[in-house]
């Protein structure tokens, strides 16, 4: 039988082969196509009551639309779920809220599975030498509230290495703690593979709902000790 690591690769592998091809959906808010990286999917449960999907997997109808917390409550203000599926349905105002936290839970998720698959290094001077290895990781993840200095040497070491290395900076630390088992993390890393490649994908969605988190992290003040973290 196989493991849970070994069928979530499964799962994803085919879904890369559909993500290689760059399907596109039309968003209802904006009108224009876009690809799936950029939009959240929503379906109807049998309630008539409008689900976030953020694994496109449910069942029913799929409407989308992009991934901003903007967007996503225009079309609840609008009613624009009930327009493009021609007929009655309830979309709570809460349903952006939904989205990130729904977004949020399946990265945390994907941390711990690539912690226990050992595919995750962390702590600041761990993923600095990761960076130098034979292969370096696919993805940099950084709390969004840590502290400037030790983010600016990382990503400097990165463009300083010429490497294609993705910075995930979507998540505060107590969430990547929580989500690796270890306390006050800031900086961790991540190895080529699925994993790294379906938390850049989520990273991007949910951004759009994060981007006065983002964008107020830069004056956080540092925890203790925290570039060793």
């Amino acid at each position: 039988m196989k493991s849970a690591l070994a069928r979530d690769e499964d799962v994803t592998q085919r879904r890369r082969a559909s993500h290689d091809e760059v399907r596109e959906r039309r968003c209802i808010v904006m009108g224009e196509v876009f690809p799936e990286s950029k939009l959240v999917r929503f379906v109807a449960d049998p309630d008539g009551n409008v689900v976030p999907d953020v694994t496109a997997d449910l069942p029913g109808r799929g409407m989308w639309v992009s991934a901003t917390r903007a967007a996503v409550a225009t079309a609840v203000a609008k009613n624009l779920f009930s327009k493009s599926a021609k007929m009655p349905l309830k979309a709570s105002a809460d349903l952006p809220d939904r989205v990130e936290r729904l977004l949020s839970a399946r990265m945390q998720s994907d941390l711990g599975l690539a912690r226990r698959a050992g595919q995750a290094m962390l702590g600041f001077d761990n993923v600095m030498r990761e960076l130098d290895a034979r292969t370096p990781p696919a993805a940099l993840v950084e709390a969004s509230d840590g502290a400037l200095d030790g983010r600016r040497k990382l990503t400097g070491s990165i463009r300083a290495r010429d490497l294609k290395v993705h910075i995930i900076e979507v998540l505060t630390s107590a969430e990547l703690s929580l989500a690796l088992g270890r306390e006050n993390v800031i900086h961790a890393a991540l190895k080529p593979g699925r994993l790294a490649e379906r938390l850049t994908f989520d990273a991007g969605r949910l951004g759009g709902f994060r981007q006065a988190l983002a964008s107020g992290s830069a004056g956080s003040t540092p925890a203790p000790n925290e570039r060793h973290k």
